[in-house]
């Protein structure tokens, strides 16, 4: 029988682990970004907005049969679970979320200068989070300094953010060229936006990259395609988009080695989504997924039982027994199963540069 190599043997450990506590080290955190750390803000926000609004399960509305990353994250970090920011009236002392799914890392302004019309009206970009944030702020601490010293105690999670200014681009039938000139402007938006939670005194920011978008069932099921040279024959994605995701992480991993060196005095962490999606699709049996990386959980049919007009939540859906065979919930977001390991690998590693746990060590040690 062949022996398989160290590093397949941790990551099936790390598939099947949960995220064991880390010591008490954090007072708080902030979580920004879009529907893969959203905890309920877009049901908040837009309950009684919208028709046929989807069910999403408790304790809060998120998109997955059950936690999220930031879940994990806070679990290990010894905090409560996030309350979605607004959610008024909570007591945000131990932090606070701010993403919303369907948010952007550019204006809506952008979008509407660009002929963008695919982009829901709804504003909750990146500034907007920030603007929130500064709301936030004022229930928690009541001077520059004492604020400074609260933040600085935090862990600030900065993302995912660009996956929706590019996917609502492709809906507007920009070509891959026409997508990938936006990346600049969305790592630049980014960077702004951690150098104004760092003047705010945070210390320890997480910034996620991009998911490889050629490989969500969604993208697989719209942009189709009988080019078999389209797909990558290694894990059945679109490597089209999956280009656009791979020079987003590039870029931004540049950018925030240059912001690094610009704050020695902050830990800025690249936290890595791509690869371990790429891992799950290429072999997703070693993770325990049995019905593989691209067939969906909960929806309505199709190569990938993923269905526009029977998405899950919606009538005409319907959802798998086992979650935890399935690496995506419902053609766009992940499972809590992936979720958990993603987790565990920003803690530890290897999917995080450097490891948060690492961090925390040497502050505590220093």
């Amino acid at each position: 029988m062949e022996r398989l190599p160290p590093w397949c043997i941790l990551l099936m450990c790390l598939a099947v682990a949960t995220a064991d506590p880390l010591p008490q080290y954090y007072n708080a955190i902030f979580s920004f970004g879009d529907s893969f750390s959203d905890t309920g803000n877009f049901v908040i926000i837009n309950s009684g907005k919208l028709p046929n609004m989807p069910k999403f399960p408790p304790p809060y509305a998120r998109c997955s049969n059950g936690r999220l990353v930031i879940d994990f994250l806070a679990e290990a970090l010894g905090l409560p679970l996030l309350p979605p920011s607004a959610n008024k009236g909570t007591n945000f002392s131990q932090g606070a979320n701010f993403a919303v799914m369907g948010a952007t890392a550019l204006d809506l302004k952008f979008f509407r200068d660009n002929n963008v019309w695919s982009i829901p009206p709804f504003n909750t970009s990146m500034n907007c989070q920030l603007e929130w944030f500064q709301e936030v702020k004022q229930t928690i601490c009541s001077s520059p300094q004492e604020c400074k010293e609260y933040f600085g105690k935090a862990l600030f999670v900065f993302g995912e953010f660009g996956g929706n200014d590019y996917s609502f681009a492709w809906k507007a039938d920009w070509t891959n060229e026409q997508v990938k000139g936006m990346v600049p402007k969305v790592v630049a938006s980014m960077i702004g936006g951690i150098e104004a939670v760092l003047d705010e005194g945070a210390r320890h920011v997480v910034v996620p990259g991009n998911l490889p978008a050629g490989c969500i069932p969604i993208t697989l099921t719209v942009y189709a395609t009988e080019d078999a040279s389209e797909y990558d024959p290694r894990t059945g994605c679109l490597k089209r988009f999956n280009s656009v995701a791979l020079y987003h992480n590039a870029l931004l991993r540049i950018e925030l080695d240059r912001l690094q060196r610009r704050r020695p005095e902050s830990r800025i962490i690249y936290a890595d989504y791509y690869t371990p999606y790429i891992h799950f699709a290429r072999t997703p049996h070693l993770y325990g997924y049995k019905r593989g990386a691209l067939r969906v959980c909960c929806g309505g049919g199709g190569p990938y039982n993923y269905n526009m007009s029977a998405s899950c939540g919606l009538p005409g859906a319907t959802v798998c027994e086992d979650p935890d065979a399935h690496v995506s919930w419902d053609g766009v977001h992940l499972t809590e199963a992936p979720y958990r390991f993603i987790a565990n690998t920003w803690l530890k590693g290897p999917y995080a540069h450097p490891p948060l746990a690492s961090i925390i060590r040497d502050d505590m040690v220093y």
